[in-house]
């Protein structure tokens, strides 16, 4: 090793070594070939080359499969106050440059996106609810809370309480426990409530962030709703997996001429009805408690003139992605063979590991084996707050389709 610094250094193979000099931000623990000290968990090392080249410096980790999460590859940054002021500075200006006024339900930090490994914030109102998937980013949130409340109400922001969603199992294989509750903020009493009302495109729903999936809401769809919605008016639309109700609710606003929603929860269901409620569209949508694999085929043809497909992700590895192939094309094709020539889908696909192409060539086989075709009306992905970094496929996750059966 060929360089003096004040970080522990980790020589990796030439492999890992293309890989983050294409920008993506990971060392896995079978890459690293020479470990002159070994790091504090949690802590700061350089990253080498195998002759020495610095490729960057990133939070150690002896627990995890993913041994180093790289920070920055600037040989001058120091990692003080000031840099993570200054990345988290940057977040906050590009969601307000690409969510304007659409910035007070949103998502902050979108981890590796915006270059805080394992950190996720979503913003509902004056409520933050953060995820801490990485010990390193655990380890700094005392830093790093407080100064991203500090710069959002520099812009005149309320934010009333961070509240940790960090009980994902996921966690244990950084070597952390699981616990979710209220981060305490100096000077300001922690909320008492675990609910509130956000509206999104002009809807209101109640989000229970201590309860709810993931952190209370799924913020990433929400132009996506705002563009099916577009389709609906004088429609009679089924709206498969609608967990909380938020496709239906949209379709219904826009002007459907009914709206069924299914999901195979009664719990969701229970709040999909009471947001319905929330905002006069009771009478507009009705509900049933299905397994969506089982409705479909049940159905006649022509029952509907607009399907919505927005299953959970049926993949969450490589291993199960020839599964999920097969569940995706399953749903599409019974969907397109119950619309009618000249009726509307969308669909969409929420893992990363379905890659779009993969995704596309499902659809074709649904098509072909429906005996359909497809007009592609508009393809979509996640909302800008979740930004894409075309060098970490990982960010690029969900897949949006709005198509015609001809």
């Amino acid at each position: 090793m060929k360089i003096q610094r004040e970080y522990p250094a980790a020589a990796i193979t030439q492999r890992g070594a293309d890989r983050i000099k294409g920008g993506h931000p990971w060392v896995f623990d079978n890459e690293i070939t020479e470990l002159e000290e070994q790091p504090e968990d949690g802590e700061l090392c350089d990253v080498l080359s195998p002759k020495g080249r610095y490729l960057g410096t990133g939070f150690f980790n002896s627990h995890s499969k993913i041994r180093v999460r790289i920070l920055s590859n600037n040989t001058n940054d120091r990692f003080d106050e000031a840099f993570f002021r200054r990345r988290l500075q940057y977040a906050w200006d590009y969601r307000k440059t690409v969510m304007g006024e659409d910035r007070s339900c949103c998502r902050l930090i979108f981890g590796e996106a915006d270059h805080f490994p394992g950190l996720t914030v979503d913003r509902f109102g004056d409520i933050l609810v953060a995820q801490t998937l990485s010990l390193g980013i655990e380890k700094k949130k005392e830093l790093l809370f407080p100064l991203l409340v500090k710069i959002m109400e520099a812009d005149g922001e309320s934010v009333s309480g961070i509240f940790q969603r960090n009980d994902v199992k996921l966690r244990e294989l950084e070597g952390l426990s699981q616990y979710k509750g209220w981060f305490p903020l100096r000077g300001k009493p922690l909320p008492e409530a675990t609910q509130t009302e956000i509206e999104e495109n002009g809807i209101r729903y109640l989000v229970d962030f201590e309860n709810g999936q993931k952190t209370g809401f799924f913020l990433d769809q929400k132009y996506n709703r705002a563009a099916a919605a577009r389709l609906a008016p004088g429609k009679r639309v089924l709206d498969c997996f609608t967990h909380t109700g938020s496709f239906g609710l949209n379709c219904a606003k826009a002007g459907a001429k009914q709206v069924h929603s299914v999901d195979i929860s009664e719990a969701a269901l229970q709040v999909a009805k009471e947001n319905a409620g929330r905002n006069g569209l009771s009478e507009k949508i009705t509900y049933e408690q299905a397994n969506v694999f089982d409705l479909l085929p049940r159905l006649t043809p022509g029952e509907y003139d607009y399907i919505i497909l927005d299953p959970p992700a049926f993949t969450k590895s490589h291993k199960t992605v020839k599964d999920a192939q097969r569940g995706y094309k399953e749903i599409n094709f019974r969907a397109m063979k119950v619309l009618p020539r000249g009726g509307y889908l969308a669909t969409c696909s929420c893992s990363h590991f379905m890659t779009t192409e993969l995704f596309r060539e499902v659809l074709k086989s649904a098509a072909k084996d429906a005996g359909v075709e497809l007009r592609l009306i508009e393809e979509r992905f996640q909302g800008p707050d979740h930004p894409i970094l075309w060098s970490v496929p990982e960010t690029d996750y969900l897949k949006f389709y709005l198509l015609q059966v001809v």
